[in-house]
């Protein structure tokens, strides 16, 4: 009777854990990095290394010195690091990536608690602070085989230059500028389909990200499929507007999300001075979760009206 425990209803039992679901998503990233590598070279595999391993070393310092528990094992960190690699470009100075980490890992997660405490995503803030502080190397690509231009999609599109986008199959599979992990929506896609199998995320977010995006630059943008795959909208829609700790909880809540992105990300897109909006999108909206979950969210049975 010494070792009886009693605990409230609902009764539980679950294998599924912090460190599995991470994994899957590691899993799901490699596709996108390997094709990563093969578009930009050896040295896409030179910043996602730097990348991983900043974020990892200074979760693990961090929580050395604040005397808490170091959770590095659980993949998280090495998660935000392979994010915010693919939200760079390949050239980016190797110093200015670890500044990124610092600021992900540092100022966005630790600061606030650590892992599901975060009140947003941690590589999509230290993209937008890196772009606002390094706006010239953040916005510098590099010409790869087979692109018409380096430059990238939503770029040319921006100054009305279509007569240089590149091919549609082009964009999918990735030969064109951009940062490391968006440029091939096919295995980004890939990844997002393995992740969906695996019930790591739902459809809820994705499916209204990447369709508000269609509807609205089909009706105002005129070009509705290199909208969808140009950028970063694949990556965001499976990858970081499907984050745990800052997207809503019900799947209404995700739907909801995904279309206010959706609707940001055109708008940045078609009249903002940046022609992508995937980032400032995502972290807008997730300062809205919480408002987005009270809406959403039904009353226990039995409890106290909110």
């Amino acid at each position: 009777m010494k070792n009886m425990t009693v605990s409230f209803a609902p009764h539980i039992y679950d294998r599924t854990t912090t460190s599995r679901i991470m994994r899957d998503v590691v899993i799901a990233l490699l596709p996108a990095f390997v094709a990563s590598v093969v578009i930009f070279g050896p040295r896409a595999a030179l910043v996602t290394a730097v990348c991983v391993g900043s974020c990892v070393l200074f979760e693990w310092v961090f929580q050395k010195l604040m005397k808490k528990p170091v959770t590095v094992q659980d993949f998280s960190a090495c998660i935000t690091g392979l994010l915010l690699a693919f939200n760079l470009p390949v050239e980016i100075p190797l110093w200015q990536a670890v500044f990124g980490c610092f600021v992900a890992i540092i100022f966005v997660k630790q600061l606030f608690g650590g892992l599901g405490k975060n009140f947003a995503n941690p590589a999509i803030t230290a993209r937008v602070v890196m772009f606002l502080a390094f706006s010239t190397t953040m916005t510098t690509w590099v010409q790869i085989p087979d692109a018409v231009s380096s430059a990238t999609p939503l770029a040319l599109m921006k100054r009305g230059e279509y007569g240089d986008l590149p091919e549609l199959w082009n964009m999918i599979i990735g030969t064109r500028g951009g940062s490391l992990g968006e440029t091939s929506a096919l295995f980004i896609l890939i990844g997002g389909v393995y992740l969906l199998i695996r019930r790591v995320i739902t459809w809820h977010a994705p499916v209204a990200f990447i369709g508000t995006v269609f509807i609205l630059a089909a009706i105002f943008g005129g070009e509705p499929m290199h909208h969808l795959f140009a950028g970063g909208l694949f990556l965001g829609a499976f990858f970081m507007a499907t984050d745990y700790p800052t997207t809503p909880q019900t799947n209404l809540g995700r739907f909801i999300f995904g279309a206010g992105c959706g609707v940001l990300t055109v708008v940045i897109r078609l009249y903002g001075n940046y022609p992508e909006g995937v980032a400032f999108s995502i972290l807008l909206m997730n300062m809205v979760v919480p408002f987005i979950n009270k809406l959403t969210l039904r009353k226990a049975l039995g409890g106290a009206k909110g």
